[in-house]
């Protein structure tokens, strides 16, 4: 069997770790073995931190919406179920900027939804003859 050489594949990886590494504190940025380890425990925590940023952010919009939504005599169940009642198909990030930045927009659509509520009331209280 002949002898495996590899070329420059070792000090290409080498070099790729190490590189990964800058900035690492002490051996874990010169020593290869030391930085492997740092580098890859890095990338699962940046890995783990890029999902728990969309974690983070919804239920941040969530609580924009909530707060948005109480000002204008609803609370956040009651403003989701509107909007599904009213067919608008918002997502909550265009919801939560609009809560932020556009107040009055936000009240003009939470009229809306208010409207749709009570006329899901109203079909609800008047039995229907089947």
């Amino acid at each position: 069997m002949p002898r495996a050489k590899r070329g420059n594949k070792r000090t290409e990886k080498r070099k790729k770790i190490l590189s990964l590494a800058k900035g690492y504190y002490g051996t874990k940025s010169k020593l290869y073995r030391s930085a492997k380890e740092s580098v890859e425990r890095g990338l699962n925590f940046a890995y783990t931190g890029r999902k728990l940023k969309k974690r983070d952010f919804r239920s941040l919009w969530i609580v924009r919406i909530g707060a948005a939504a109480r000002l204008n005599g609803l609370n956040y169940s009651q403003f989701m179920h509107g909007l599904k009642l009213a067919g608008i198909e918002l997502d909550r990030k265009v919801l939560a900027d609009l809560a932020v930045n556009q107040p009055q927009a936000f009240a003009e659509l939470s009229g809306q939804l208010k409207t749709a509520l009570d006329n899901e009331r109203q079909q609800q209280a008047t039995p229907q003859a089947a």
